[in-house]
């Protein structure tokens, strides 16, 4: 005799109060799960799979949320019920939320404290796999003139020289600069060529007339060097 078969639900099955879209309207998106807002943008599973759990093993392959900034339409597809179609859904939304983060403030941002140079910088180098060295322009109101990359290093260091740091600044008018750069392996604790680097950088600056107000390192949290004493 055969086993009957666990009766599957489709998300239009499920009791109002228990499907995404509903939940959304209702309570708002931060009230949905990873694998909730994901499905919502995919609209439709697979025959074995409802969208949200179609989305919960995509954000699991990719080692969470953070995994998906550098996964490719290749890799995607490999996941049983990942088309093309859903593969590009999901690069799209992850360019989209990185480009949020870039300009979540249409107007020129005024730069107060670390936090603000790490709001501002946040989603444009903290995933990234490489040293990521920006350098942000102010104007005499600490407004934010421009921000940017002067040089992108390895695995672990960043290659910077003056010139390709203060050369924008000049070019620029700026009244003072914000000195910053990613540490791909989240430890935001500077390292010694970071402070060799920080050194140099704000000696260059003395001799051009500009001041080096900080250098935020930007990670599994921030670190200012300004706060430490360490500038």
């Amino acid at each position: 005799m055969e086993t009957p078969s666990r009766r599957r639900y489709t998300i239009k099955q499920l009791p109002p109060e228990l499907r995404p879209r509903e939940r959304l309207l209702a309570a708002g998106p931060s009230a949905l799960s990873d694998g909730e807002l994901l499905g919502l943008l995919f609209g439709i599973g697979n025959r074995d799979k409802t969208a949200v759990e179609l989305a919960g093993e995509v954000i699991s392959e990719a080692g969470g949320l953070h995994g998906l900034y550098d996964v490719s339409v290749h890799e995607l597809v490999k996941v049983n019920g990942i088309g093309e179609a859903k593969a590009c859904i999901i690069l799209a939304a992850v360019e989209l939320g990185r480009r949020i983060g870039q300009v979540r403030n249409p107007g020129r941002p005024v730069i107060s404290s670390p936090a603000d140079v790490d709001r501002l910088l946040r989603g444009r180098i903290a995933n990234l796999d490489r040293e990521n060295f920006v350098v942000v322009l102010l104007n005499t109101k600490n407004e934010v003139i421009e921000s940017p990359l002067v040089s992108v290093g390895t695995l672990s260091s960043a290659l910077v020289h003056p010139r390709e740091v203060f050369k924008p600044a000049i070019r620029a008018s700026a009244a003072s600069v914000i000195l910053a750069h990613n540490h791909p392996s989240g430890n935001i604790e500077p390292s010694r060529e970071d402070r060799e680097v920080t050194r140099r950088l704000v000696e260059a600056a003395e001799i051009l007339g500009i001041e080096v107000l900080d250098h935020v390192i930007v990670g599994d949290g921030f670190y200012s060097m300004k706060e430490h004493g360490k500038l």
